[in-house]
C-alpha cells in the first residue's frame, strides 16, 4: 500500500489511467476524506472469465429477467449508491476526489457502469474502468437480493464477448469467491496485466494498432445496438445465461 496526497484539484484522469495499468488504484479513508492513497495489494482478486460460476438459482433469476439490466445509462447513480453508507458498512471509500475522476473517466469512456432495475427503481449493479483487455471493477451493490450477482453476470458475459481478458476485483471477499473469484500473487497479477494491456497503450495504441476489448461487442451480437453504437434496450436474461455456460 503506497501513501499519497489527493491534489487540491483532484484526481486527474491521465494520472488515474498510468496508475490502473500498472497495477494501482485510489481509495480514500472514507466518504468525507479529503485525500486519496494508492494501493497495490500483495494478493489480488481477479475472476477468470471462462469460471464465473451459475448456480442454478441465479441462472433462474437471470433467465426470469427479474431485473432489467442496463448499461452506461445510470454512471453517477450507481457510483453514488455504492458509495452510500449503510447498517453494516458505515463508511466507504469513494470519496468526492474518486466520484469525480470516475465521472470524468466515463465521459472519456474509460468507465462503465451496470445497472439493475425493479421498475423504475434503481436496486444493484457494479462500475469500474475499461483498459486495453483488462476491466477493473471497482464496487458493486445490491438493494435487492441478487441484484449484484445479477450486475456481475451480465458484466463478466459482455466481457467475454467483448475479447477482455482481465477481470480485477481487487480484494477477494467470500462474496465473490462464491462466484469463481480467486486470489493470486501480485507478481502473477502483473503478469495478467502486461498480456491484457499488451498493445493498447503507447506507440502501439497511438499507430491505430490498440488490441481493446469491445465493451459494446454485446449489444451488437444481441441486436440492441446499431453500428453506431446507440442501444435499443437490454439483452435478455436469456443470452447472457447461454454466453456464461458457453466454454470458451
Amino acid at each position: 500500500m503506497n501513501g499519497g496526497l489527493d491534489p487540491k484539484n483532484g484526481l486527474d484522469p491521465q494520472l488515474v489511467l498510468g496508475a490502473y495499468s500498472v497495477g494501482v488504484f485510489p481509495m480514500a479513508d472514507s466518504r468525507d476524506a479529503a485525500s486519496v492513497y494508492w494501493v497495490e495489494p500483495r494478493r489480488r482478486a481477479v475472476l477468470p472469465l471462462d469460471s464465473f460460476r451459475l448456480s442454478r438459482s441465479l441462472r433462474k433469476t437471470i433467465v426470469a429477467d427479474r431485473f432489467r439490466v442496463t448499461v452506461d445509462t445510470a454512471f453517477e447513480p450507481i457510483l453514488r449508491l455504492c458509495a452510500e453508507s449503510v447498517a453494516g458498512r458505515p463508511e466507504t471509500w469513494i470519496n468526492a476526489s474518486i466520484e469525480r475522476v470516475f465521472t470524468t473517466l466515463h465521459a472519456m469512456g474509460f468507465a462503465h457502469s451496470v445497472e439493475c432495475w425493479d421498475g423504475g427503481k434503481l436496486v444493484g449493479g457494479l462500475y469500474g474502468l475499461a483498459l486495453g483487455r483488462a476491466f477493473f471493477g471497482e464496487s458493486m451493490v445490491s438493494r435487492a437480493t441478487d441484484a449484484s450477482k445479477v450486475a456481475l453476470a451480465h458484466l463478466v458475459a459482455r466481457l467475454r464477448v467483448g475479447g477482455f481478458t482481465l477481470l480485477d476485483c481487487q480484494f477477494q471477499t467470500s462474496h465473490l469467491a462464491s462466484l469463481g473469484a480467486v486470489e493470486i500473487d501480485r507478481a502473477d497479477y502483473v503478469a495478467l496485466l502486461a498480456a491484457s494491456l499488451d498493445g493498447a497503450l503507447g506507440a502501439s495504441a497511438a499507430a491505430g494498432v490498440a488490441s481493446a476489448g469491445d465493451f459494446r461487442a454485446l449489444d451488437r451480437l444481441a441486436g440492441k445496438a446499431s453500428a453506431s453504437d446507440a442501444v435499443s434496450g437490454p439483452v435478455a436474461g436469456n443470452v447472457i445465461a447461454q454466453l456464461l455456460v458457453q466454454t470458451s
